[in-house]
């Protein structure tokens, strides 16, 4: 059995709604811990049995490096997740996407409870904030941590790619240009992806981190990579309104223009998976969006089992092969009882 990140309890009842979650502290803040009996899952108090034993039928891991599934990871943000859940500024999310995908009730942002989207960004990436504790500019917050996601990846033969709305082609976006944000990719604060200090010329960031704007011709020509990291402005992530007033429905209708595109792709058809997940809540240490589409997913599926972002982080190392799980993905419950079959 699996230990599970330490960030509290979440008491949900049979069938409850979206919003109706009560929140016990009683992580530690340092260490893992197994939470206390009456923890909700998909199918009773062992959540990871509930992974996969309940809905998921698990196959073997695949080994590092094998051209199987691809994933597309589409990142969102600033909102509680009952400000999106049911709101008639998200039509294509909840009339199409909760239909079509499966998605968390109780999904939470990194365990340190850090209200910034770079700490919880990166975490996606490393399994920890590595010291970071706000936002701020690659040049004051990168680290020389060879312990992340994407130098996984290569040593594996796995490719990725960062596509980043509104960055300056030709350039490491290591600067700002609003509506462009560095604090929503992870990967300009590591230095052997950016250099030490970080350049607009380091040459790993310019072979994998491209405009969104070659996301329909790299679909088109079957050229994406294993993982793609797929990041909005900040206009159409739902963070800012941009003079529209209404920033759920600027972001809703930007993942209306660009999911159906991955979805009519020969690699999501192949067995592929998109996740859309936002970074953390403004108001709290309260449930955020996790919404993940899938050919085998448990379409309609409504989880109310405990997850975190290193719940995520550890899903797609598990679904490119990769290992071994990294920081705090190693004490965190799999995404797995979203699927139908997993890895699918």
């Amino acid at each position: 059995m699996l230990s599970r990140a330490g960030v509290g309890v979440v008491a949900i009842t049979a069938g409850a709604a979206c919003g109706d979650v009560s929140y016990i502290p009683w992580w530690d803040g340092n260490t893992a811990s197994t939470p206390p009996p009456g923890l909700a899952s998909d199918a009773g108090p062992d959540a990871h049995a509930a992974a996969t034993d309940s809905g998921a039928t698990r196959d073997a891991q695949p080994e590092a490096g094998a051209p199987s599934t691809s994933v597309f990871f589409v990142l969102m943000a600033y909102h509680p997740w009952s400000d999106v859940a049911g709101s008639g500024s998200a039509p294509y999310i909840n009339g199409t996407l909760l239909a079509q995908g499966a998605h968390a009730e109780a999904y939470y942002a990194a365990p340190p409870r850090i209200t910034e989207s770079e700490p919880n960004v990166v975490w996606l990436e490393a399994g920890d904030n590595l010291g970071i504790t706000a936002n701020g500019p690659p040049g004051q917050n990168h680290r020389a941590s060879t312990a992340h996601l994407v130098d996984q990846l290569e040593a594996a033969g796995v490719g990725w790619r960062a596509y980043l709305d509104h960055m300056t082609p030709g350039k490491c976006p290591i600067a700002e240009a609003y509506p462009y944000r560095t604090f929503h990719v992870p990967f300009l604060f590591f230095d052997d992806v950016v250099g030490d200090p970080p350049s607009a010329s380091a040459k790993r960031c310019l072979d994998h981190v491209v405009p969104l704007t070659q996301l329909a011709s790299d679909l088109k020509s079957q050229s994406t990579p294993r993982y793609a990291f797929i990041v909005p402005d900040m206009c159409d992530d739902m963070h800012d309104d941009c003079n529209t007033g209404d920033p759920i429905r600027q972001g809703d209708e930007w993942l209306h223009t660009y999911v159906p595109q991955i979805l009519s792709s020969a690699a999501y058809g192949a067995g592929g998976v998109v996740f859309i997940a936002w970074d953390f809540s403004p108001t709290g240490y309260v449930p955020i969006g996790l919404i993940a589409l899938s050919p085998k997913i448990r379409a309609g599926h409504a989880s109310h089992a405990m997850f975190t972002t290193s719940s995520t982080l550890r899903t797609i190392q598990e679904l490119l092969g990769v290992g071994p799980p990294l920081g705090d993905a190693a004490n965190a419950q799999d995404l797995a009882s979203l699927f139908t079959t997993f890895p699918p």
